[in-house]
């Protein structure tokens, strides 16, 4: 037998153990090449959502390149630990360590390329699946297979050299002074796990303040309290494993009925003990998979926006006319005969503003008279208002400018240059356009008779008084390319002068929606993705730690066995030991998640709990399928060490 194939029969050989790292790595290969094979297709490159999407696409590539090694690199050096033994054995039988580092730099070089290999395979095999599909998803108009040899040799590069790097560090994950070390490898006599009271009892209580601090994030103080949870999150997890976990059990082991009942005994002595030793693993899935519960949840949510669009956007067409707007009355027959093309019933509605000054700030107002406001109320389904001649109403840009307001109102105002006070009588829950220059007031029809448009010069940006036309369409999704002259119009003028303006604004509710979805589509299909990536390398952890542990459980189940633990019992104790090391840090994940949703909740105006409950009700029943599939292959290899 040659070196080399020495190297590759010791791969063959451990392959139940490097089973869910091989699968792991190639499945980033894969998803590495899949974005690759968006970024490189001619389809992609048209158009300003594509380019987002290719921009997209680079920064999640450089995030599963960089996640990527990390996630070998901790395999590796976990796998090579469990090895320690076998390299002593080697190298009594007279192997040297020059030789023992070129077997390990091979046999790793083996799994990394083969896992290139199958990654990219699977990626051509079915690179048109994954084009139609990320299509759809991404609302692109379907894109034809087209494979160009640029991912291919862009993936397999990247990766080769991620393996090389990796395989040339691992002889520093071996490097033992002694070979007595080597020998003993796993089997050295474990220190009885011990936890501090002080560090248990400061984890809980920096958790309980993690969560707090997310169930009352606001929209205004929601980058500040990122700040503060996200890193104080990550600390209190690790200690969570590390420390509280074995506080509890110790706290458990000191209840002596509980602790003697049954199997209860074996159950807790052995989970301090693995809990201890996984702890690392343990915090890392958790991390991991709450980053993973995170990108696909937000951007869920963020996909299910129809009702807040519909707040948002009262009106299906919005056609603001500011002074000077010749085309005006051309500008509505060209909207009114894009809707009869489309077969769009509607109703039109139109008022005009006056404009004066904020006696205060100094900022321009707009004035809406109440019975243009209440007959706009009437069409919309809003209460009309009653508003005295010393009175007005404010009504906001927007639903969260609504919400400041009601939370910090405005008790007066007064108007210049008229010198006219008004006491603010509340906020409307009426969005008329969220486009406008500046919240509105709605004020009596005398007071707005007898106020005259104030136009201030020295505002870089003055607001002018503005005719507004809205347009209420049932079906307001089917807008999209109404109007489209007006749109191009517009958009010809900004690129050619961003400083100057049209003389009107126009905004179709369907276009608007078009193009959010399509944006939050695309951020939610590369959040999939690279979600995938990391939910998968979470479960490569547990496998890995599950088997790279079990010729110690076989030995350690033999001797108990030998003394009466029954088939039955067996089977309960490593059932209840596999749903803690499961389930436990998938929990955590999932409650972490929670109230990061929480925290997101205040960036909507809408509920988004449905949506994120859908996507961690998808995960904990994909955890519980890869469970039972575990359970029943760990079970089934332990009983064959136990017999034998």
């Amino acid at each position: 037998m040659t070196f080399r194939q020495f190297a590759i029969y010791n791969v063959i050989r451990n392959k139940r153990t490097y089973a869910a790292y091989f699968l792991s790595s190639a499945f980033s290969v894969l998803v590495f090449f899949v974005y690759a094979l968006f970024i490189f297709h001619p389809g992609v490159n048209e158009g300003v959502t594509k380019q987002i999407a290719v921009e997209g696409m680079k920064v999640a590539e450089y995030i599963i390149y960089v996640f990527s090694f990390l996630f070998i690199l901790y395999s590796v050096s976990a796998f090579l630990k469990t090895r320690h033994r076998e390299f002593g054995i080697l190298m009594m039988h007279g192997m040297s360590r020059r030789q023992l580092n070129s077997l390990v730099f091979l046999e790793n070089m083996l799994i990394g390329f083969s896992a290139v290999v199958v990654g990219i395979g699977f990626g051509i095999v079915f690179a048109k699946v994954f084009l139609m599909l990320g299509a759809h998803i991404m609302h692109f108009v379907d894109l034809p297979f087209y494979l160009s040899w640029k991912p291919l040799i862009l993936t397999l590069v990247a990766f080769f050299v991620l393996f090389l790097v990796i395989s040339m560090m691992t002889p520093l994950f071996i490097r033992s002074s002694k070979l007595i070390d080597l020998l003993k490898g796993t089997t050295k006599p474990r220190k009885e796990p011990k936890a501090s009271v002080i560090v248990s009892l400061l984890t809980a209580v920096a958790l309980v303040m993690a969560y707090y601090l997310s169930v009352t994030t606001t929209t205004n103080n929601i980058g500040q309290r990122l700040l503060m949870v996200v890193p104080l999150t990550i600390v209190t997890t690790y200690f969570l494993f590390s420390q509280l976990s074995i506080f509890v059990i110790r706290l458990l082991k000191r209840k002596q009925n509980f602790y003697l009942r049954s199997t209860n005994m074996i159950t807790l002595s052995d989970l301090a003990y693995k809990m201890k030793d996984n702890a690392r693993m343990f915090f890392l899935v958790s991390i991991v998979s709450t980053v993973a519960f995170c990108a696909i949840g937000s951007f869920a949510a963020m996909k299910s926006m129809d009702k807040q669009f519909a707040k948002e956007f009262p009106f299906a067409i919005n056609y603001v006319s500011e002074p000077g707007d010749q085309a005006f009355h051309q500008h509505l027959q060209t909207i009114e005969q894009d809707l009869k093309a489309k077969h769009l019933s509607y109703k039109k509605l139109s008022l005009t503003t006056k404009v004066q000054d904020s006696g205060k700030t100094k900022i321009p107002v707009t004035l809406i008279s109440v019975k243009d406001y209440n007959r706009f109320a009437q069409v919309l389904g809003f209460s009309p208002l009653k508003v005295r001649d010393n009175e007005a109403y404010v009504v906001p840009t927007s639903i969260d400018g609504a919400k400041e307001l009601k939370k910090h109102p405005i008790s007066s105002t007064t108007l210049e240059p008229s010198g006219k006070a008004l006491k603010i009588a509340g906020v409307t829950n009426l969005v008329l356009y969220k486009y406008f220059d500046s919240s509105s007031l709605v004020v009596s029809g005398t007071v707005f008779n007898q106020l005259q448009s104030h136009v201030n010069k020295n505002n870089p940006y003055p607001t002018t008084p503005v005719t507004f036309v809205g347009y209420k369409v049932k079906d307001w999704k089917a807008t999209d390319g109404i109007g489209a002259a007006l749109s191009k119009n517009i958009r010809a003028q900004f690129k050619k002068n961003p400083e100057t303006s049209l003389p009107y604004k126009y905004t179709s509710a369907g276009e608007e929606y078009k193009l959010s979805e399509q944006m939050y589509s695309i951020m939610f299909f590369i959040a999939l993705l690279i979600g995938a990536v990391f939910f998968i390398a979470a479960g490569s952890f547990l496998y890995f730690r599950l088997y790279a542990d079990l010729e110690r459980d076989q030995h350690h189940y033999r001797a108990i066995t030998k003394i009466g633990l029954t088939n039955k019992e067996l089977n309960r104790t490593v059932t209840i030991q596999l749903s803690l090391l499961f389930f436990v840090p998938i929990l955590v994940a999932v409650i972490h998640s929670a109230f990061a949703f929480v925290a997101l909740q205040s960036l909507f105006a809408v509920s988004i709990f449905s949506a994120t409950l859908w996507v961690l009700l998808f995960f904990v029943a994909i955890q519980i399928i890869y469970f039972f599939l575990i359970r029943f292959l760990y079970l089934k290899h332990l009983k064959e060490g136990i017999v034998s």
